[in-house]
């Protein structure tokens, strides 16, 4: 069998169609971008055709824009506004419903839903790691989300390794990109240029090498994978965000009274938009729902927010009221607190929350200016002293740090 995680193959675009073709012929539902609605979208595939060749993304905080290629890529486009999560971790589904029988007593019977094999076309690598995080919180515990681990189990995930990072990207400052990282059954790399269309593979294991094996292939020459090797380096250079180079964890803790939680709240419509997109956030509520003749209950498991006001509610009130602490809660935990509970950051740098804020809130922006406050107030030059404001540094990502692992 091949080595795992080396340039072993290239295929063309017939050959990716292939591949297509063959993980339908053998019952996966395959999964992969698509353009509609004016939007790169995932939705489920009966071809390659259906990949948005010849469309990139323009991408600013609060902007999204859809932009026509000249070159043809099929996956030269930024992080849309789905996530695999949709997939794995659907926004609403049933638990169990319940019947009155005649002698009044009741049946309940738990939801058993069809499975699907799932086969996952283009995971970015940012994407790989939020799955790997969902797969430590829904599964990495003592009460696994038994929906969530079948779905998983059965799940066959492709890369495609990002060469065109978006102007909201950061996966870099994350660890998280823009080189697939452990986790892939296939890793792709597509290239351009005067040898034709093509996508250099990497297998990642067993069932990857399987399925290289059954389309047609051919094999990668060095100078071809020093190419992907280098487009892939290429687009690390070229984020167009990054997070302050500090220990984000110990910054989230030492930032509780910060006054920039004021600023942010100011701006912030509390609406949840940045849960939603997010691939890695994973809060749910229950809800419970009944016929009108009594007979018939329903309970549904939806996906839930820390923007909302009654998700902290206890008996008496909301223990998060203002939008100032729901923020606070909202960012604290994904970059800080997350740590404590799963061992690793809950942020991978994908941008989404970024891109589909309606106020334009940027989370690299919060954490430089946290990052500012905190070094003023320790230094003792508080920015009332100061007659401005330095811009926050961009420009020190934290290069390949592991996920979890803190700065010394």
């Amino acid at each position: 069998m091949e080595e795992t995680g080396r340039h072993s193959a290239v295929l063309d675009v017939a050959g990716l169609d292939a591949l297509v073709a063959v993980l339908r012929a053998r019952g996966r539902t395959v999964v992969g971008p698509t353009v509609r609605d004016g939007a790169i979208v995932l939705a489920e595939l009966e071809s390659a055709g259906e990949l948005p060749f010849g469309w990139g993304t323009e991408l600013e905080a609060g902007q999204y824009r859809l932009r026509r290629r000249e070159d043809g890529a099929a996956f030269a486009h930024s992080a849309g506004p789905q996530s695999w999560k949709s997939f794995l971790h659907p926004a609403r589904q049933r638990l169990w419903s319940a019947d009155r029988t005649p002698d009044g007593g009741m049946t309940v019977t738990a939801e058993d839903p069809p499975g699907r094999s799932y086969a996952f076309l283009g995971v970015r690598p940012c994407d790989l790691r939020a799955i790997a995080v969902q797969d430590r919180v829904l599964t990495g515990g003592h009460f696994e989300d038994t929906g969530y681990a079948r779905r998983r189990r059965d799940a066959l995930l492709i890369a495609a390794e990002c060469t065109e990072p978006g102007a909201t990207c950061f996966c870099v400052s994350m660890g998280a990109g823009p080189a697939a990282g452990p986790g892939y059954d296939l890793a792709l790399t597509e290239l351009i240029d005067e040898d034709g269309h093509r996508f250099v593979v990497r297998t990642g294991s067993e069932a990857g090498a399987e399925l290289l094996a059954a389309v047609p292939h051919g094999d990668a020459p060095p100078e071809t994978g020093e190419r992907a090797r280098s487009a892939v380096a290429g687009a690390a250079e070229r984020m167009g965000r990054a997070m302050p180079p500090v220990d984000l964890h110990v910054l989230m803790g030492a930032s509780l009274d910060a006054g920039r939680w004021d600023d942010v709240a100011a701006r912030c419509l509390t609406c949840g938009n940045c849960t939603m997109v997010c691939p890695t956030c994973f809060c749910t509520t229950t809800e419970d729902v009944t016929d009108l003749t009594g007979d018939h209950a329903e309970r549904w498991q939806r996906w839930d927010s820390c923007y909302d006001l009654d998700f902290s509610y206890l008996h008496g009130g909301a223990v998060r009221s203002s939008g100032r602490s729901r923020y606070r809660q909202w960012l604290t935990h994904k970059l800080g607190t997350w740590h404590d509970q799963f061992g690793s950051s809950g942020c991978v740098g994908c941008g989404r929350c970024i891109v589909w804020c309606p106020a334009a809130i940027d989370i690299t922006e919060e954490a430089a200016a946290l990052h500012d406050e905190l070094r003023e107030r320790l230094e003792g030059d508080g920015p009332e002293n100061r007659p401005g404001r330095d811009r926050p540094e961009r420009d020190h990502p934290e290069r390949d740090r592991p996920v979890g692992e803190k700065e010394r």
